[in-house]
């Protein structure tokens, strides 16, 4: 890990690494995950200047703190330090994407939405308007 402090996460690399937990949170990463989470990565502004190739290292971070005991925490704790607030809710709304892309939401990513919410302090009004876009983008 040490390499990790000498290479702190960048604000992109915490927005990969709420959705990869995401993902992983019910113990399946879908292809449909993936694929939002790529898609993110190469389409928004936010990523504009991402190396594309952090993906593997910040994924290797989240599967080795979920590991842990308090690996959740310790997510939260890097996200806290390496994320300004004024993108909280995209990570939010990424999180949101990344649980809906494959159609169904399971009780683990459920709660894991809501771990998100309260850490980044998420108004609950601004986050079901998020939950809203989300479930309207994934509409089949």
């Amino acid at each position: 890990m040490s390499q990790d402090l000498l290479h702190p996460l960048t604000p992109q690399d915490s927005l990969v690494a709420v959705m990869i937990a995401v993902s992983a949170s019910d113990e399946n990463i879908r292809t449909a995950e993936l694929v939002k989470i790529q898609s993110a990565v190469n389409n928004l502004p936010v990523f504009a200047d991402y190396d594309i190739d952090r993906m593997t290292v910040v994924s290797q971070i989240v599967f080795d703190l979920f590991e842990q005991e308090d690996g959740l925490a310790a997510l939260f704790g890097l996200v806290h330090d390496n994320l300004d607030e004024r993108l909280y809710e995209t990570a939010y709304a990424l999180a949101c994407d990344v649980a809906a892309a494959d159609g169904s939401l399971a009780e683990p990513e459920l709660r894991l939405l809501e771990e998100i919410r309260y850490e980044l302090n998420i108004d609950r009004l601004h986050a079901a308007g998020i939950e809203r876009g989300a479930r309207a983008r994934h509409m089949t």
